[in-house]
């Protein structure tokens, strides 16, 4: 039994391509988790795998409050070490995120070897700086690889559920009818500013004939203003796969994650990334769909602006039978994200910690 600590926190787009990891491992992996308090995978992970959780926060702020987090990191990477120790821990695996700074800095001092994930096209601070203290790094998008100081990275793409990459069933919710379907997701956090440019279109859209399935999200309070039997909003679902299988658009944010979904699902987007995400990494990500010709990005601007309106209109035109529509636009969308697709990175990334594994016994002991 090959003993390894995933650590992996916050948001779907660190969590759920560690789990898809997880699940692609065979039975001879015994997994712990690490993450933090009161974030998503304390609902995600304990019904599967034992979580542990240490309190970590990035390098962020000014003065004291950036002295605290220090502190925390530093109390983290001790609590690492020790779990590590206790459970016999071979090798740790990690999608980036501030939890992967004492998992890393943790297994390096107890000579573990480490498999580092990175989904972004700007790989994050901690990636960045702490990469090349792994045995292995990995990432998702090509244009990443260059970005990552001391390291020579591996593209693997980013994993996605296993439920991404079978057939799925339209949910039984969803309106009826023989209007085009699209699909608004702003993240496992929601979008706020993103709602509202969707509820000024809505209208219009709904009158033509489309049908939506508006995901709010849980920060979103101002619901179901709009009341039509073509729509339909929730805060979450657990059938995206469905959904994103059978919609003929999508609108959503430009995380690593929700792109992957998108990408093995070959749904055309438009996209608008999160203008405050760091490093504008999600404009970085949305230019990566944009050249494979998957998705079409508009940004972020006040809900009377008419750019999501316009773009919407050119690219669902023809199946709201719209004279002089453009045929085949959303065929060409599917075909470019399909190109973007990595329908095997969870094999990948298995395959990775395996043969990292293989080469520690070969080797008798000589992890870096």
């Amino acid at each position: 039994m090959t003993r390894l600590l995933i650590a992996a926190s916050g948001t779907g787009g660190h969590l759920f391509p560690a789990l898809a990891v997880a699940e692609a491992l065979d039975k001879h992996w015994h997994v712990r988790w690490l993450g933090v308090p009161d974030r998503l995978e304390t609902k995600l992970v304990p019904a599967q795998y034992d979580l542990i959780t240490v309190r970590a926060a990035g390098l962020q702020g000014q003065g004291i409050d950036k002295l605290l987090q220090l502190f925390r990191l530093v109390t983290a990477s001790f609590t690492v070490r020790s779990l590590i120790r206790r459970h016999q821990i071979e090798a740790v695996f990690t999608t980036g995120g501030y939890i992967s700074a004492p998992a890393i800095l943790g297994a390096r001092w107890c000579c573990v070897p480490v498999v580092l994930h990175e989904s972004n096209a700007i790989p994050g601070r901690v990636t960045r700086l702490l990469g090349r203290l792994s045995s292995t790094v990995a990432v998702g998008l090509p244009v990443a690889a260059g970005r990552i100081p001391g390291c020579r990275p591996v593209l693997t793409g980013t994993p996605v559920r296993s439920a991404f990459l079978t057939p799925q069933p339209l949910p039984a919710w969803v309106p009826t009818g023989s209007g085009p379907l699209l699909v608004v997701m702003g993240g496992s956090q929601g979008a706020v500013n993103l709602n509202r440019m969707v509820q000024a279109v809505l209208p219009s859209l709904l009158q033509q004939g489309c049908r939506v399935v508006h995901l709010t999200g849980s920060n979103e309070s101002d619901m179901n203003q709009l009341q039509h039997p073509q729509l339909v909003e929730r805060r979450f679902s657990d059938e995206i796969p469905g959904l994103l299988q059978h919609a003929d658009l999508a609108i959503s944010r430009a995380g690593a994650g929700s792109l992957s979904e998108l990408a093995v699902c070959g749904t055309p987007t438009i996209l608008v990334p999160f203008p405050q995400a760091v490093d504008q990494h999600q404009d970085a990500n949305a230019a990566c769909a944009a050249e494979f010709g998957g998705a079409v990005i508009v940004h972020q601007h006040a809900p009377d602006h008419p750019a999501l309106d316009n773009t919407i209109r050119r690219l669902l035109g023809h199946r709201l039978g719209q004279v002089n529509a453009v045929p085949g636009w959303l065929d060409r969308m599917r075909i470019g994200m399909e190109k973007l697709a990595e329908r095997d990175a969870n094999i990948r990334m298995a395959m990775l910690l395996q043969d990292l594994i293989n080469d520690l016994s070969s080797n008798q002991g000589q992890l870096f």
